[in-house]
């Protein structure tokens, strides 16, 4: 039977060690411990109850606590190595009989005993298992050494030997002698283990999932690689191999239910491992960018580390935070260097929403990491902690006042990042019970964070008071005031999110403000709307596909709540860049607030200078048409003359559309500014007022625009009808 299950040795060639000389070992130990000699220890029959004897030393070789010794190495042997036999053993014995001097034995005997052994108790189950152990701890007495100082040697000859083994019995039994030495000496398995796991092998991928399916040692051995996880001193190498084999380990069906006291730090540690790997630290081959064709992370180490992530959600009931993590691109921002907190949010925000019987543990791990010195850690736990604010059970864990003050610190350190959590947490804080509170507090920090540089603090702070305005009861009057003199220049902002943003904050402005922009209150908020009517007109051709979108449905809040009646025509300006609709805009806009127009006008010029030709050709044709339904005396003859200078200075662009659409423009303001002229005749100005009206002027005619036009079937990539 031995020789059919050890064919051939590790390297190929016919091991030096056969099952005779295995069977003669094994003897020789039984002798020199005053036990029966007999063919048991090697039939395939044998019983366990053989080895009842020895139960103590068993015991008491198993048990002791220890720590990894990294120079323990297995004592090499000689060719003419010297077995041990009966006869040997009835000689008188030294004070210490086996000495290694005395047996220096073939590299690897201990391993090729251990899978022998468990070979011929295959049937054995448990028992056998059980037996094996104290063979090898017999053995390994007779040479006065400790059997964890060889446990090294013994997992790196099952590495060898294993993928020699037939499928089937075989190969089961020598990995259950892996679960023995794992279920005393599990951190001297995982230590062995583990430089065979990066770069992978597959032999020792198939050991660490025989370690998973084991129920009594799979807990231990996941807490051993934690520690090698999380460990500040441990190497960068050692962390990279941890993390493949947690998940080899948690990929293994019901492992997961081995985490149960400690999910909450697994949970942290992989996230904070993709940290770290995001930043190139452990891994430079880790992207940075990802394309959008990529359906997920190359084969890599981040892409292990986040495998690892989703076999630990899904083992413990969390499917639907993979899949929401999945359609919101959440694995993604995940390993990507500038936008994992950004996934880390995601991931928050997903397990609050269904998987919340986790919240309590990871809020109560997340407060002492939020100090830590080690900044991926720290951000990360930030991140985490600023998501889970959304849970009002979450957020109940700590008073109010501590969290608002550890904000307020947040607030004031000198990194945008952390200032940036902060905004996100006070907003999560302050709206997560369907009611507003600490406005006080909240609207100074959200307002002086519009006049910050850096982009994600005005998203997040544009983002919260837009969430703060759909909550009930917020302070529409209040805001509109704070607002009108920060939120016109975002508008114009040369970030496309942020004009995105603005945009679609005054739109929510104004949605909240509807029902007295009808009753002719909201002062402010009417005045802020005018102010910003110009910048929506034109962004509608923005060539941020967002911008564009955002303006044209802010455009149709303000027409709902001051009752233009131009809906019609500002969608076909949005979608065809129609003139004859913009020129049915400007004559009501005209007519409604004539006393606006001169600065409808002022507000356009500045456009004539922009970097996009979409924009300087729309601001010219809305020139055109604003001067053709003035009447004369509207407008100064100041701003007439700088009009047609820089119209006269755009007809020369380099773009042809936007040349002849200034060449028509100009025509409108000198023929505008003729009647000024002749109205200033006293003759003329009293037929003029005799019959009520003024020369006729001719209507402009405008090019179709050459540039593409937005619509929702060339965004989906659908056929246009024809």
């Amino acid at each position: 039977m031995a020789g059919g299950v050890w064919g051939r040795g590790r390297d190929g060639r016919d091991g030096p060690v056969g099952s005779l000389t295995l069977t003669a070992l094994a003897e020789g130990i039984r002798a020199s411990q005053g036990q029966p000699v007999g063919p048991s220890s090697t039939g395939p029959q044998s019983d366990p109850q053989e080895l009842g004897p020895e139960p103590e030393p068993y015991i008491q070789t198993l048990t002791p606590a220890f720590e990894a010794q990294p120079g323990n190495e297995v004592v090499a042997p000689t060719a003419g190595s010297e077995i041990y036999s009966p006869h040997n053993a009835q000689e008188p014995a030294p004070e210490r009989p086996y000495q290694a001097s005395q047996y220096s034995w073939e590299e690897g005997t201990l391993a090729d005993l251990a899978l022998y052994t468990a070979a011929c108790l295959e049937e054995a189950g448990y028992a056998g298992t059980q037996a094996t152990a104290l063979t090898l701890s017999s053995a390994l007495e007779a040479r006065g050494q400790r059997l964890e100082d060889q446990v090294h040697g013994l997992v790196r000859g099952l590495l060898a030997q294993v993928p020699s083994l037939a499928e089937g019995r075989p190969r089961r039994a020598a990995l259950r002698v892996l679960s023995a030495l794992a279920l005393e000496h599990a951190q001297d398995v995982v230590c062995a283990l583990l430089p065979s796991s990066l770069p992978p092998d597959r032999a020792a991928s198939e050991l660490w999932r025989s370690l998973s399916r084991n129920q009594r040692v799979n807990g231990q051995v996941l807490v051993q690689l934690l520690w090698a996880l999380k460990g500040v001193a441990a190497p960068e190498s050692e962390a990279l191999a941890a993390t493949r084999a947690l998940g080899e380990m948690l990929a293994v069906s019901g492992c997961v239910g081995a985490t149960r006291g400690f999910y909450p730090h697994l949970l942290l540690a992989l996230v904070t491992q993709l940290h770290e790997l995001a930043q190139g630290a452990h891994s430079p081959d880790s992207p940075k960018v990802w394309e959008p064709s990529h359906r997920g992370p190359p084969h890599s180490h981040a892409s292990c580390t986040v495998e690892a992530l989703k076999a630990l959600l899904t083992g413990d009931g969390g499917r639907m935070v993979v899949t929401c993590m999945e359609q919101a691109g959440g694995w993604r921002r995940l390993v990507g260097a500038h936008t994992h907190l950004e996934g880390v949010l995601l991931l928050a925000s997903a397990m609050v929403a269904h998987a919340d019987h986790h919240l309590r543990g990871l809020f109560a791990d997340l407060l002492p990491r939020l100090r830590s010195a080690n900044n991926p850690q720290r951000l990360t736990a930030m991140a985490f902690f600023t998501g889970l604010l959304q849970s009002q059970s979450t957020a109940r864990l700590l008073r109010e006042e501590v969290i608002l003050e550890r904000l307020r610190t947040w607030q004031g350190d000198p990194e945008p990042t952390v200032r940036w959590l902060g905004l996100l947490a006070l907003g999560n804080l302050a709206m997560n019970r369907g009611k507003i509170r600490h406005v006080n507090m909240l609207l100074p920090v959200l307002l002086r964070a519009l006049g910050e540089g850096d982009v994600r603090l005005v998203g997040a702070a544009l983002g919260a008071l837009r969430r703060l305005l759909l909550q009930p009861g917020a302070p529409v009057r209040l805001l509109s005031s704070e607002l009108r003199p920060r939120l016109p220049p975002l508008l114009d902002d040369a970030r496309d999110s942020v004009r995105a943003s603005a945009v679609g904050l005054l739109g929510t402005l104004v949605r909240r403000g509807q029902r007295g922009l009808r009753l002719g209150l909201r002062g402010p908020l009417r005045k802020l709307v005018l102010q910003s009517l110009v910048p929506l007109l034109l962004r509608l051709h923005d060539s941020s596909q967002d911008a564009a979108e955002s303006s044209e449905w802010t455009l149709a809040r303000c027409d709902q709540a001051l009752r233009w009646g131009l809906l019609e025509e500002m969608v076909t300006v949005a979608h065809y860049d129609s003139p004859e609709a913009l020129s049915r805009v400007c004559h009501r806009l005209v007519q409604r607030y004539p006393s606006h127009v001169q600065y409808f006008l002022s507000q356009t010029q500045g456009y004539l200078r922009s970097p996009q030709d979409t924009l300087r050709r729309a601001a010219t044709v809305l020139i055109g048409f604003l001067v053709y339904h003035t009447r004369p005396k509207g407008i100064s003859q100041d701003l007439l003359d700088s009009l047609f200078q820089d119209l006269g200075q755009l007809q020369g662009d380099p773009e042809s559309a936007v040349s002849s659409a200034a060449h028509v423009s100009a025509q409108q303001v000198a023929l505008l500014a003729r009647a000024q002229v002749q109205t200033r005749s006293p003759n003329l100005f009293r037929f003029i007022r005799r019959h009520h009206s003024y020369p006729p002027r001719p209507h402009p005619l405008y090019d179709d625009s050459p540039f593409l036009r937005r619509s929702l079937a060339g965004r989906w990539s659908c056929l246009e009808p024809h």
